[in-house]
């Protein structure tokens, strides 16, 4: 099987997911420019039915699967919106759906999985070990696991946001995406790159966690330590292996987010743009108001935000900071 999403693959995915998913708008974040430094587009997946794009990769893989495949339920870990994305295929398919969640999960996004019926697993340890316990699981209960970054046709079912993209604004210069695990912006990146490989496309990162930032640096895949950020949804201390090579070859520059700028970003999401973010989505905005981006005034910038799954008095403790 091949370990990367083709622009085929992404096609398929957009008619697969065409009748369950959001096509999500893009909006024109005029009052944010002038400090954004460029015509500024936000792609808000905040919007999506489960409140973040994880739905996209998690039903595209869901529906893929033949019946028996997943007849006795899926299986998967993530630090929520995966998690959601995937309870939301397993109800809608009729199965059972296990969600292997860090302790660290905040409270909205494990009672957002246990609404849409969900079993949900509390897990201490790091990413490598949670799949290691969903692996263990999935195998003892002959479960179908999801990764959710891994897998190809979960990235191609990302890929779909930048599809839709070139489709509402076929000039856009660059697009910015947020970098986790990797699986977005590999399929985004694919998306674009292989059908318009003028546009510019540009991680971003937190400065806490740059696992692809300095991966690129040393020219191979690089751990390293895991802090605390938060921006929880980025939170990874290891590039994925299978992202890795995509997001070289098709992703033109990566850059660091400090925290306070990421925090800056989800204040004029919600203020100019009327918005709510969370973290991990806001990253992007972070980077232009930190100028950490190179734009032009006429440049045509579209950011992607990843989801809005985030407590609402957490934020509102940001905003009011």
């Amino acid at each position: 099987m091949r370990n990367y999403p083709t622009i085929q693959d992404i096609r398929e995915a957009q008619e697969r997911l065409k009748p369950h998913v959001r096509h999500t708008p893009l909006l024109r974040a005029d009052k944010i420019e002038k400090a954004a430094g460029c015509q500024l587009y936000l792609k808000p997946e905040t919007l999506q039915i489960t409140g973040a794009f994880k739905i996209r990769g998690a039903l595209n893989k869901a529906l893929s699967l033949s019946r028996e495949e997943i007849a006795n339920g899926i299986i998967a870990t993530s630090s929520g919106n995966h998690a959601q994305g995937l309870a939301y295929a397993a109800r809608m398919l009729g199965v059972k759906a296990i969600l292997v969640l860090p302790v660290t999960t905040p409270k909205i996004k494990i009672e957002n999985t246990k609404a849409l019926g969900a079993e949900v697993v509390l897990f201490d340890g790091d990413t490598a070990a949670r799949w290691k316990r969903v692996y263990e699981i999935a195998e003892e209960n002959k479960y179908a696991a999801v990764h959710a970054f891994e897998d190809p046709i979960v990235m191609a079912g990302q890929g779909t946001i930048g599809s839709e993209i070139l489709q509402d604004l076929d000039d856009v210069d660059t697009v910015i995406v947020p970098v986790g695990g990797g699986g977005l912006i590999s399929g985004i990146a694919t998306a674009i790159k292989e059908t318009k490989p003028s546009v510019r496309v540009i991680g971003a990162e937190p400065a806490l966690t740059p696992k692809y930032f300095y991966s690129r640096l040393n020219k191979e895949r690089t751990s390293l330590p895991l802090k605390n950020t938060i921006a929880d949804g980025l939170r990874i201390s290891v590039p994925g292996q299978n992202p890795y090579p995509i997001i070289e070859k098709y992703v033109d520059e990566i850059v660091l987010v400090e925290d306070e700028h990421i925090i800056a970003g989800i204040r004029a999401l919600a203020k100019d743009a009327k918005l709510i973010a969370e973290p991990a989505a806001s990253i992007g905005i972070g980077a232009l108001l930190a100028g950490s981006i190179d734009v032009e005034p006429d440049e045509k910038v579209c950011a992607v935000l990843s989801g809005g799954n985030w407590d609402l008095c957490d934020l509102a403790e940001i905003y009011t900071m």
